[in-house]
C-alpha cells in the first residue's frame, strides 16, 4: 500500500499546495490519539444499532428506555449558554464551499452551521478545502473573487456565529488510513476544525460549536462527550468549553432525547428537530412493519401527528433542562422568474416558521440567503425574547404511540415519479461532487433525497399499490426510472445530460430500492463509487 504516511497515519490522496497548513503531525496526532481511544467503540456502539434494528424487526416494540426513568424525571438542567448562543433566532445551513461560506456568514442569520455532511460530497478535495475556508472564515481573512463574474466576495463586519456539523458514526474516511483501516470520519472532520480554530474563536468571544448528526441513543451521545473531554484538557481548557447541538433526526433518538442531553449536559447547547432524516428513520426503523407504510413524501407535513407529536417533545424536553429546541429546515426556496410560484414559496415558508415560533421553539433553519428576512420576521414577530427557554409545552403527555403514529394519504403515480426523479437528480449532482442542489423549487440534500429513495424501496417490497390500483412493482420501477431519465434529458438538453452522471445515478438508485436488504444510507455506496472514481 502507498500512501504519504503523517503521524502513523498513511494518507491515500493528493496533498495539494495548502492542505500541509490542514494537516500538520500535531493535528493529525491527535486525530491518532481519538483514534486509538474510541475507535472501538465506535464500531460496538454501531453494531448495537444493526442489532436493534433487528431486534425491532423481530417484533420488539419501540418506545422509552425503562432503565432511564429516573433521568427523564429527574430536575438538571444543562450547563449555562455562552452568550453568542442565547438567541439563535435564524440558523442558516449549506456546504463549505468558499463562496457559499462568505454568503451565508454574511446573510443576517444568527448562526451558520458549516455542513460536512448532508449537504457535502465527502470528496478529498472538498473536504480540505473545507477545512481551509473554515480556518480563513475565523480568522476573517477569506475572500473570494467569482471567476465567471469577477464579482468579489468578502466577510462583513458582524457575520454569524459558526457552527461546524462533522460527518455521523456510520462513515469511515477512505482516504486515511490507520494500521490500514480507514479511520472515523467525525473524528477526522471534528479534530481537525477543532484544532485549528478553537484558541482562535475563543479570542473572538465565542468558541468551539458543533452540531451532531444521525445519533440513536444516549450512549452515541456519551461517546461524543467523552472525546470533548480529552479535546478540551489536549488544550487545557475548561469543560463545556465546547458546545454541540444534537440533532434529533432519528427515530430510536426521539425516545432518547432527555438521556441525550444528559450525557452532554456540560457541553449542550440543545436539539434540532431534523425533519427530513428523522422522516426517512421512520421508514428505515420500521422498514418491516406494513403498519409503517408512509403516503407520497410532499404530503408527511410537520402537521402530521407523529411529526407534530416529535416537536412539541423536543421543545418540552429543551426547555425543562434549559436548552434550545431549533425547528427544522422548510425545503422550499426562492423561485426565480415566476412570481407566483416564488410568492408561493415564502408564503409556505412563512407559515412553517410561524408553526414552529407558536409551538414554542427557540429558533429555525433555512437553506438559502434569501429566506433569512422571512424566518427573522416570524420570530421576531413571535419572540421578542432571545429565546423561549421559560415556555413549557404540553408535550408532558406525548406517548410512544403518537410517536409511531402512521399518517394517512393515498400513495400515488406522481409521488412515484417525483421520488424517482429527486433520487436520480440528487444522485446525478452528488457524484459529481455537489451534495447540496435544488430541484423542483426545493432544496434537496442527503436527507431529503433519502426520503425518496426510502419511500420507494418500503412501497416495492410490501406491495404496495398507487391509488389507481397499480401495484408498485420492480417492473413499474423500471418503467418510472426510464420515463425519468427521459424527462432529465429534455429538461437539460442532450449535451449537459451527456456531460452528467445520470445513467450511474440511475443504476445506484435502482440498486438501493430493488435491494432485499434495506441499505442502511444511500451515502455509504455513493462513498463507494466516489473513492474509486479517484474523488
Amino acid at each position: 500500500m502507498t500512501g504519504t504516511i503523517i503521524s502513523g497515519l498513511t494518507i491515500l490522496a493528493p496533498l495539494r499546495a495548502g492542505y500541509e497548513e490542514i494537516l500538520t503531525p500535531e493535528a493529525l496526532a491527535l486525530v491518532v490519539e481519538l483514534e486509538r481511544r474510541f475507535g472501538d467503540e465506535r464500531r460496538r456502539l454501531l453494531d448495537v444499532r444493526r442489532r436493534r434494528l433487528v431486534l425491532t424487526e423481530a417484533g420488539k416494540p419501540l418506545g422509552f428506555l425503562p432503565e432511564t426513568a429516573a433521568v427523564r424525571q429527574g430536575h438538571w438542567t444543562i450547563a449555562p449558554l455562552p452568550a453568542d448562543l442565547a438567541d439563535r433566532r435564524v440558523e442558516i445551513t449549506g456546504p463549505t464551499d468558499r463562496k457559499t461560506v462568505i454568503n451565508a456568514l454574511n446573510s443576517g442569520a444568527r448562526v451558520f452551521m458549516a455542513d460536512f455532511e448532508d449537504a457535502t460530497t465527502p470528496g478529498w478535495d472538498t473536504l480540505l478545502e473545507g477545512q481551509i475556508n473554515l480556518r480563513d472564515a475565523v480568522r476573517r481573512t477569506i475572500g473570494y473573487t467569482d471567476p465567471a463574474t469577477g464579482r468579489h466576495y468578502r466577510l462583513g463586519e458582524q457575520p454569524a456565529v459558526l457552527m461546524m456539523r462533522p460527518r455521523g458514526w456510520h462513515l469511515s474516511e477512505h482516504h486515511v488510513l490507520m494500521e490500514d483501516q480507514p479511520i472515523s470520519a467525525s473524528l477526522f472532520d471534528l479534530v481537525l476544525y477543532f484544532y485549528h480554530n478553537a484558541v482562535e474563536l475563543l479570542e473572538l468571544g465565542s468558541g468551539p460549536y458543533f452540531y451532531l448528526p444521525k445519533m440513536e441513543s444516549h450512549y452515541e451521545a456519551r461517546l461524543w462527550r467523552e472525546m470533548f473531554l480529552v479535546l478540551e484538557q489536549a488544550f487545557s481548557l475548561p469543560v463545556g468549553t465546547i458546545k454541540a447541538t444534537v440533532l434529533i433526526e432519528t427515530l430510536p433518538a426521539a425516545f432518547e432525547m432527555d438521556e441525550i442531553l444528559y450525557e452532554l449536559r456540560d457541553h449542550a447547547a440543545g436539539l434540532n428537530c431534523g425533519r427530513w432524516d428523522y422522516i426517512f428513520s421512520f421508514i428505515k426503523t420500521r422498514q418491516k412493519d406494513p403498519s409503517a407504510v408512509l403516503p407520497d413524501r410532499g404530503t408527511v407535513t410537520m402537521a402530521t401527528p407523529f411529526l407534530d407529536a416529535y416537536s412539541r417533545l423536543a421543545v418540552d424536553t429543551c426547555h425543562r433542562r434549559r436548552a434550545h429546541a431549533i425547528g427544522g429546515m422548510a425545503a422550499l426556496i426562492p423561485v426565480k422568474g415566476d412570481d407566483a410560484a416564488n410568492q408561493a414559496a415564502l408564503a409556505g415558508v412563512r407559515a412553517d416558521k410561524e408553526r414552529e415560533a407558536a409551538k414554542g421553539h427557540d429558533g429555525t433553519w433555512v437553506a438559502h440567503p434569501g429566506l433569512v428576512p422571512v424566518a427573522k420576521e416570524v420570530f421576531d414577530r413571535l419572540m421578542p425574547g432571545p429565546n423561549q427557554i421559560h415556555r413549557k409545552s404540553d408535550a408532558l403527555g406525548v406517548t410512544a404511540a403518537d410517536l409511531l403514529q402512521t399518517p394517512a394519504g393515498a400513495r400515488t403515480g406522481a409521488g412515484l415519479g417525483n421520488n424517482i426523479a429527486v433520487g436520480i437528480g440528487y444522485l446525478e449532482s452528488w457524484l459529481r461532487g455537489i451534495g447540496c442542489v435544488p430541484l423542483f423549487n426545493l432544496m434537496e440534500d442527503a436527507a431529503t433525497a433519502e426520503i425518496s429513495r426510502a419511500q420507494v424501496w418500503q412501497w416495492l417490497h410490501h406491495g404496495c399499490a398507487l391509488d389507481d390500483g397499480r401495484p408498485v412493482t420492480r417492473a413499474l420501477v423500471r418503467e418510472v426510472i426510464w420515463a425519468e431519465l427521459d424527462a432529465w434529458r429534455e429538461r437539460l438538453g442532450t449535451e449537459r445530460y451527456r456531460l452528467g452522471r445520470f445513467g450511474d445515478a440511475a443504476d445506484l438508485f435502482r440498486e438501493l430500492v430493488e435491494s432485499e436488504t434495506f441499505v442502511e444510507f444511500l451515502t455509504l455506496p455513493a462513498y463507494e463509487k466516489l473513492v474509486a472514481g479517484g474523488a
